[in-house]
């Protein structure tokens, strides 16, 4: 990471500092899906709005299917392009994912997974996803709008700082058993108040 000041922030494009693909689906599909051993087949109905990690899949492709699809490593991200558009989610596995997804990789040079996790599913960014794919009638978030996503590069001591803090906010709204109904509502609220602020960074 370029940034050694801790109060620095350095702002370029997505598409400048991280690796964005679209998926690839080998036709016909039923052609290649398997019973027996192959790769993992992400799907949407793999994944749930409640979910950080791609842990399972339902089905899964030949190596013959894999070659004519892309093919991803545990620790990549990929963020559905259509439908319910711009939620991320991280690979917990190897496996390849259709054209329904785009993918994010290389980016370990800038950031910490957790930390980019955070930021792409903040408010700031799903409203720019939503802007732009809801404009000109583009109708799906493509590579270009993707790449065009401005991001903060700022040290890991702040990024470690930021994961930290809404690390605790995430156990506390997501594990009925860290507490009552209402304190998980009102921890919500505050999660979600704190994780745009943390995020929020000036230009």
């Amino acid at each position: 990471m370029d940034v050694r000041d801790a109060n620095q922030i350095i702002w370029q494009k997505l598409g400048d500092v991280i690796t964005v693909q679209r998926g690839a689906s080998p036709r016909p599909i039923s052609k290649f899906i398997t019973k027996g051993g192959g790769v993992a087949w992400v799907k949407i109905g793999d994944v749930s709005l409640n979910s950080k990690y791609v842990k399972q899949t339902a089905q899964k492709i030949t190596q013959e299917g894999a070659e004519r699809s892309r093919y991803l490593k545990k620790g990549d991200f990929i963020i559905s392009n259509s439908m319910s558009f711009g939620r991320p989610y991280i690979m917990g596995i190897d496996g390849c994912i259709h054209d329904g997804w785009a993918s994010l990789s290389e980016y370990e040079e800038n950031f910490a997974s957790d930390f980019l996790y955070y930021y792409l599913s903040s408010d700031k960014v799903q409203k720019y996803w939503d802007s732009k794919v809801n404009v000109g009638g583009v109708g799906n978030l493509n590579s270009d709008i993707i790449k065009s996503l401005d991001l903060p590069i700022v040290s890991e001591k702040v990024q470690n700082h930021v994961v930290q803090i809404l690390d605790k906010f995430d156990t506390l709204t997501s594990d009925i058993t860290k507490g009552l109904p209402k304190e998980i509502e009102l921890r919500q609220k505050q999660y979600e108040y704190y994780r745009d602020k943390l995020l929020t960074f000036e230009k």
